[in-house]
């Protein structure tokens, strides 16, 4: 298997802090997937013991692959994700608007074709974050660069590898945070 289909590798995910705060008696927690999709793709996953793991993984085609082989690759990891989760109860992606480019928009509709129709055969929650509410919500600012994003996941304890775990991060936060995202 290539090292780019393994979900949790370690040579492509950073190590956060695990962050575990379930009490016997509580109700248990959903698994809940953030992704900032793309080539080089950023992830974040709370397990349903309420663990936090992250990273990125790239699905870049070689050389001899025809371009569709990514969105497999992807698919195959989607899968793996979530059977190495125990199950996913949903999953929020980056909901991007506008593209720097023409490649870059259809690469972005593949990944989302993709992902939707992964969810909706799996019965599998999902939703798009518009960027700006995403950037709000970690730094204050809407508008907020890929490094003041990357400082504040490490100012909340995370070690992002880059701002695509950093934009999968905050989303995962915002998603899970009771108190200004959704859980």
């Amino acid at each position: 298997m290539a090292l780019s289909t393994l979900p949790m590798s370690a040579a492509l995910a950073s190590r956060p802090p695990i962050i575990s705060d379930c009490d016997v008696g509580t109700a248990p927690r959903r698994a809940v997937l953030a992704l900032d999709l793309g080539t080089t793709t950023g992830w974040a996953l709370r397990l349903n013991t309420g663990g936090t793991v992250s990273g990125t993984v790239t699905f870049k085609p070689s050389r001899f692959e025809g371009g569709g082989m990514r969105f497999l690759r992807f698919r195959r990891w989607l899968d793996e994700v979530t059977d190495l989760a125990g199950g996913l109860d949903m999953i929020v992606y980056e909901q991007v608007r506008r593209h720097a480019g023409t490649d870059a928009s259809h690469a972005y509709g593949g990944w989302l074709a993709i992902l939707s129709a992964w969810c909706e055969q799996k019965s599998i929650a999902y939703e798009g974050v518009p960027v700006g509410t995403i950037k709000r919500y970690a730094t204050g600012k809407g508008n907020a660069d890929k490094a003041a994003m990357v400082a504040a996941m490490r100012a909340r304890g995370f070690a992002p590898a880059d701002d695509n775990e950093a934009d999968a991060l905050a989303l995962l936060l915002w998603a899970t945070d009771a108190d200004g995202g959704r859980a």
